[in-house]
């Protein structure tokens, strides 16, 4: 019974492991899509638009 619940920890850890994995690795090829796309147009960076305040600013990384 022991191994059972061990074995059922590794897997859930594995688990977690794999989908924060997965989370940075969209992330980062997110990041580069949007570093090609403003190296392709010529742009130095991305504004968004502050809903609460209505002001733009440069996204951050």
């Amino acid at each position: 019974m022991p191994q059972l619940v061990f074995f059922a920890v590794v897997g859930v850890v594995a688990y977690v492991g794999y989908r924060a994995f997965v989370r940075e690795a969209e992330r980062i090829t997110a990041r580069a899509r949007r570093a090609e796309a403003e190296q392709r147009i010529g742009s130095h960076g991305t504004l968004i638009k502050d809903p609460v305040t209505g002001e733009y600013h440069l996204t951050r990384d």
